[in-house]
């Protein structure tokens, strides 16, 4: 497991989460302006654009999923799963796009059972 992969994962959903609780911005909008700053930044830093964007893109999706349900804690746990089901999953799955997605829809199921299960939430409940 590459620090590499959990530290763009991290970043991706924490800045998806947070963006998205702007006024002006939505999970999508922050998921697509995120995502394309980031595949700029990996280019202009001649890093390995393909396999960081996306797992940025993928680490988006965690970050949209449930910022109403999910906390900041839940979010970390998220992203954490998501970086290494996608990094496990990749030599499964036909392609990048399939990992992308079911590592995403994965990881926010993972915390949202482990929620319905009794774990710890990090939000409190709204009335």
């Amino acid at each position: 497991m590459g620090l590499d992969l959990i530290t763009i994962s991290l970043t991706g959903a924490l800045s998806t989460f947070l963006l998205a609780k702007r006024n002006r911005f939505d999970g999508i909008r922050a998921s697509t302006s995120l995502s394309i700053i980031a595949y700029f930044v990996f280019y202009a830093a001649n890093l390995n654009v393909e396999l960081y964007s996306l797992v940025f893109f993928g680490s988006t999706f965690v970050g949209m999923s449930a910022p109403k349900r999910f906390g900041l804690y839940t979010q970390i746990i998220a992203a954490l799963v998501f970086a290494v089901l996608f990094e496990n999953l990749v030599p499964f799955i036909n392609g990048y796009g399939g990992a992308v997605g079911f590592s995403a829809f994965l990881s926010v199921c993972v915390c949202h059972l482990g929620i319905l299960m009794g774990a710890p939430r990090s939000n409190k409940k709204t009335p």
